[in-house]
């Protein structure tokens, strides 16, 4: 669009303000016969369609250089790959001079590129091809006044309809048109211009009222950006000049949050790594774990070995009754059936006897292979009566031979716990084994040893062996449950260290205290089990 401006303070007319070539054509054309002496200041007028001869003398001009070159060289530095330009310029007059000046000193880049002119299309049809150009493409928005068809065009509406269908970035020459769809460059600035302008009309209107002013021509400034379209057609901030200004930039994550960003990620990494240190450290406490329960396995199988070892003797004796009666009934047997009326009803109660000895005999042995069997543990509902029955028989030999009373009381009903049966019998055999030997030196009437089991609330059963020994010295009743500590002089110091380790893999508690009127208490607490019934 071409202006005329005229400036006065008082009549008549003080001066004639042009913007743009066709505007200085239309006020020299008017100026002879209306204003012949008043001044004209020309601006936004290229230096290449100025004729001096045409102006007075009184006259000023603000001129511009449009660098063509300068534009293309600009593209070619954001994007190197280019080899197709479509330019956009109409088709009036002062456009179709532009296209005849454009090609001229564009010639030197055409081994290089293809240009394509988009002067002979109607607009929809510019629209059209903006949206099919081929690759490696952009196009250069030169002016767009009037199109072939004659009808006149907006430039910002022009510049948005093509960004809008456009498969290649755009480029123009003025800095007006950056964010209105161009990528940028260098380019001209309208203000610059315009700041100008004001300052040699405001001369022009003083006092002075100087004549021939010729301000130098306004040429391409500092090369400014869109980051939008930069972004958009994915331009690397590292082909631009170096000291370009980038408009419109949309802040970006680490710019605007950078701290929080900081902080949050230095949060992630330092969970991250008491995660990996955590998980690390679950690997090694479960193989610790692991490992402790199979050296716990084994020290209890030895230790179960060494008991049945200590009580080898009254085992002995007690197999040895059944298969001495086996064998006395069993030789009564066949004299009574060598007589000539055997007795028969006499010789079925032989053979009764035999059965009952025989499964006397059989049902200490199976207690006894229980007790040794395996080394891993095997967790299940356990009847505390069955667990205690089958240590009492076992240790009922022992005492026997010893001459001690071991008795046992249990609770009022069957008390169930989530435990290994043999773990389980282990302990109680360890502990009364303890207690025989605590009263073996007492006098044979006072050598007791008394079981006992009780409900302790809703959720626990207590367990106690009392025996009427000496006791336990004050100082030695925390170290009775260390390993290898023992008052015995052929002890190992891993019965009650063993003990301990299987009440609490269990979740219980075991200790040992004095007894009032003398003698030693051991006691353990077990959690009853969930299956508990009511």
């Amino acid at each position: 669009m071409q202006y005329v401006l005229a400036l006065f303070k008082d009549r008549p007319l003080d001066l004639v303000v042009t913007i743009g070539a066709p505007a200085v054509r239309f006020a020299q054309r008017y100026r002879r016969d209306l204003f012949p002496s008043t001044p004209m200041l020309v601006t936004a007028v290229d230096q290449r369609r100025l004729d001096a001869s045409t102006l007075q003398a009184n006259d000023a001009i603000v001129p511009v250089r449009l660098d063509f070159p300068l534009s293309i060289e600009n593209i070619l530095q954001v994007l190197p790959d280019t080899k197709h330009v479509a330019l956009v310029i109409g088709d009036s007059p002062l456009e179709k001079y532009w296209v005849n000046e454009i090609s001229r000193e564009l010639e030197p880049f055409k081994n290089r590129l293809e240009f394509e002119w988009l002067t002979a299309l109607s607009f929809d049809a510019i629209l059209r091809r903006a949206a099919r150009l081929p690759p490696r493409s952009t196009i250069f928005f030169v002016m767009y006044a009037v199109d072939v068809d004659g009808v006149p065009h907006e430039e910002s509406r022009t510049l948005r309809d093509l960004r809008a269908v456009a498969n290649a970035p755009m480029f123009g020459i003025f800095a007006s048109q950056v964010g209105q769809g161009i990528v940028g460059g260098s380019l001209i600035y309208p203000q610059d211009l315009s700041r100008r302008a004001t300052d040699i009309a405001i001369r022009m209107l003083g006092p002075d009222k100087p004549t021939g002013i010729k301000a130098p021509a306004l040429e391409a400034g500092a090369p400014i950006y869109d980051d939008r379209e930069l972004r958009r057609w994915n331009i690397a901030a590292a082909r631009l000049p170096a000291n370009n200004t980038l408009l419109f930039q949309t802040p970006r994550l680490w710019d605007q949050y950078r701290w929080q960003v900081l902080t949050t990620a230095s949060v992630i990494a330092v969970q991250a790594m008491l995660i990996w240190v955590l998980l690390v450290e679950r690997r090694r406490r479960t193989l610790a774990e692991s490992d402790a329960r199979t050296r716990l396995a084994q020290m209890a199988r030895m230790d179960r070995t060494l008991a049945v070892g200590a009580l080898s003797a009254s085992l002995a004796h007690e197999l040895n009754q059944p298969l001495g009666a086996i064998l006395s009934n069993t030789e009564t047997a066949e004299l009574m059936l060598d007589a000539d009326r055997p007795n028969l009803p006499a010789i079925k109660e032989i053979l009764a006897d035999v059965h009952r000895a025989d499964q006397r005999a059989a049902d200490i042995i199976k207690k006894l292979r229980d007790f040794l069997k395996g080394q891993e543990i095997e967790y299940r509902e356990v009847g505390l009566s069955d667990a205690i029955d089958g240590v009492v028989q076992i240790a009922s030999g022992e005492a026997r031979q010893k001459g001690l009373e071991l008795s046992y009381s249990n609770a009022p009903k069957e008390l169930i716990v989530r435990a290994d049966p043999v773990h389980l019998q282990q302990v109680l055999l360890n502990l009364l084994m303890n207690a025989m030997d605590a009263v073996s030196t007492r006098p044979l009437g006072e050598r007791k040893v008394r079981l006992n089991v009780a409900q302790v609330g809703e959720s626990e059963v207590e367990v106690s062996v009392r025996d009427t020994g000496p006791g336990i010295p004050r100082d030695e009743l925390e170290a009775a449950f260390d390993i290898l500590f023992t008052t015995k002089q052929q002890g190992t110091g891993l019965g009650l260290f063993i003990a301990r380790s299987i009440i609490e893999t269990y979740g219980g508690k075991i200790w040992a205290e004095n007894a009032p009127d003398g003698g030693a208490v051991f006691r353990f607490l077990l959690p009853l089990s969930p299956a508990q019934p009511a």
